[in-house]
């Protein structure tokens, strides 16, 4: 993957799981919201000073909410960061830079 550029969408992995679990009391501060159900289904990554993870997550049985989560360098130590969110997105819905 190019510096800049989004990769291809691909199935949640466990380690997406945890980064999406990490920052669900972000989303549901932002949203007003609390999610019972919330399991990440598929993301893309992009490369800049960190990484940008956008995450689609099953909020409902057909609900879901796009996240954009920002991870910074290592050498940085900062705590992974919700930087935006989609609601009321379908299961069908691509999952695109926002």
């Amino acid at each position: 993957m190019m510096c800049g550029g989004c990769s291809s969408a691909k199935p949640a992995s466990p380690e997406v799981q945890a980064i999406a679990d990490k920052v669900k009391s972000q989303l549901e501060e932002k949203a007003n919201k609390t999610y019972s159900l919330f399991k990440a289904v598929e993301y893309k990554s992009q490369l800049v000073a960190g990484t940008n993870y956008f995450i689609k997550v099953q909020v409902d049985n057909d609900n879901f909410v796009h996240i954009r989560v920002f991870e910074s360098l290592p050498h940085e130590n900062k705590p992974l960061a919700l930087h935006d969110y989609q609601a009321d997105k379908t299961k069908e819905d691509e999952l695109a830079y926002f």
